[in-house]
């Protein structure tokens, strides 16, 4: 009974904080004027605390095993807690971009130390259970986040998107406190495990410049930058130094000796498209209603929020059928269900209903489910017991790159398209076409004017705008088609079995 009391309460902590990185995207504007700063200054909110937390979630594992599992968890709550009521309180926007540094510091560990509490808190035959509760926190948080940040803000002011962090915060420390015990840390096991600051300088250099790279790069048209070239070439760098350094090491930062092994390294790389898929379609999807149906950005949170419900009904289920199915079966149906739902989204138009939006998001939904626990238990299955904290850094760490991809990609795709449908429509715009000439006549009939009239000709361009936009969407959402049904040959490589592990309890 222990081990269920628990789950919910670690599977908080990482919702809140997983929420807290999207939770801020919609409210950039009101951060902007209340703050007197341009949108984008505005945006290094979000990039502070993105690049301080894939520094920190990498040598989670490293700091759980040298200072205690439950004293850094509990170090991690309380300063983000912290973070989070300073950030509420922030004067001007400067202040705010370093107090959103600190909270997604300390929130680098909480996902990550979160998984490997409940991974080593339940025996192999209830894992499947325990990685679906805390899944609920890692897939349905996304979705959640924006919703929940745009009617806060609307309703009453964009500093309660930091303050309800508190009182969340306060209750999750005083529960793992009570409930979670652990012996200290064997100090004399440690005397030569002292921290290795040029690793965490690599560390810090090779993910914090790449996700600089990544959250900024469209903006300024990436490689044209000067600025994101340097720091891509750093990021390159320190990453193959990195690596170098941390083989060569017995007690590393960042075990990245497990992805020597077949499985780990096939559920590191679905992992990280796990969070490309998610997060570039829950980035998609709201601009598409917004930007060409006009919708508010609480209605655009609403398509999403029913895809949430599906997969909280379906990871229970999925959860209980791990150790009955094939893990790559239950992948490839995730797979293939994830990729369809997405071609079938090339289908969406300018009148599309509501309905339809959320059906299709329902889907796509329903194929997360199918995902997130077969990959997890996947990675975790042939881990040995002391590895877990470095094994979660890893797959959290490849959860949020992957999403840092995906909505990169989408955006840089988006615009590039939209500027190519753009050029072919616009050719086809002149009197030589016969169908532009009638559609112009009919065009100044409705609206009472002239075929060549500003009127009909400002008109004509905005439906142009329109249909290149549409085109756009509709190439994104076949391109994450696409590549997450190429996924599917991976599976090869992964051993057959079911859902199992070694369990160490930490309680």
């Amino acid at each position: 009974m222990g081990s269920w009391i628990i789950a919910p309460v670690v599977a908080l902590a990482a919702f809140m904080e997983i929420m807290d990185i999207s939770i801020a995207n919609v409210s950039l504007p009101h951060i902007a004027g209340a703050l007197s700063s341009s949108q984008d200054e505005s945006t290094w909110v979000l990039t502070s605390y993105l690049v301080t937390n894939a520094a920190v979630m990498p040598i989670s594992g490293w700091l759980s095993a040298r200072f205690g599992r439950k004293r850094f968890f509990l170090t991690c709550i309380s300063g983000f807690t912290l973070a989070s009521l300073l950030c509420g309180l922030a004067p001007n926007l400067a202040a705010l971009v370093l107090l959103r540094a600190a909270q997604g510091a300390f929130g680098g560990g909480l996902q990550p130390v979160g998984q490997a509490i409940l991974t080593d808190s339940f025996p192999p035959e209830r894992r499947g259970m325990a990685t679906a509760i805390y899944g609920i926190a890692a897939v349905v948080a996304p979705t959640i986040g924006p919703t929940l940040g745009g009617w806060i803000t609307d309703s009453y002011d964009w500093r309660w998107i930091f303050f309800i962090n508190v009182p969340v915060g306060i209750g999750v420390f005083a529960l793992v406190s009570a409930l979670i015990h652990e012996r200290a840390p064997d100090r004399g096991s440690r005397k030569q495990s002292a921290m290795d600051w040029t690793g965490f300088g690599f560390v810090a250099l090779s993910l914090g410049c790449l996700q600089v790279v990544l959250d900024r790069g469209q903006e300024v048209d990436w490689f044209s930058s000067p600025v994101i070239t340097v720091l891509a070439l750093v990021s390159a760098l320190a990453f193959v130094l990195l690596i170098r350094r941390e083989l060569k090491c017995d007690e590393p930062l960042v075990d990245v000796r497990l992805l020597l092994d077949r499985n780990f390294a096939v559920a590191f790389g679905l992992m990280l498209m796990l969070g490309f898929m998610l997060l570039g379609s829950t980035y998609l999807i709201p601009a598409y209603t917004q930007s060409l149906m006009g919708y508010r950005a609480v209605d655009a949170g609403m398509v999403l929020t029913p895809g949430g419900f599906v997969m909280i009904a379906l990871l229970p289920l999925v959860g209980r059928a791990l150790n009955k199915v094939d893990l790559r079966l239950l992948i490839a149906v995730g797979l293939a269900v994830g990729g369809l739902s997405l071609l079938w989204m090339t289908n969406f138009y300018l009148g599309i209903s509501f309905g339809w939006l959320v059906l299709a998001r329902m889907l796509q939904a329903a194929s997360l489910a199918f995902l997130f626990i077969p990959i997890n238990t996947l990675a975790f299955r042939d881990v040995p017991a002391g590895k877990t904290d470095n094994a979660s850094a890893l797959i959290n760490l490849a959860r949020n790159f992957g999403g840092s991809i995906g909505i990169s990609l989408a955006s840089t795709v988006l615009t590039r398209r939209e500027q190519f449908h753009q050029s072919r429509i616009v050719e086809l715009l002149q009197g030589m076409n016969p169908a532009y000439t009638d559609f112009t006549h009919r065009l100044a009939a409705s609206l009472g004017s002239t075929p060549d009239s500003p009127t009909t000709l400002a008109t004509i361009y905005q439906y142009a705008i329109q249909q290149a936009t549409l085109l756009s969407y509709l190439d994104d959402f076949k391109l994450l088609g696409i590549v997450f049904l190429a996924l599917l040959p991976l599976l090869i490589w992964v051993r057959p079995g079911t859902g199992g592990g070694r369990a160490a309890p930490v309680h």
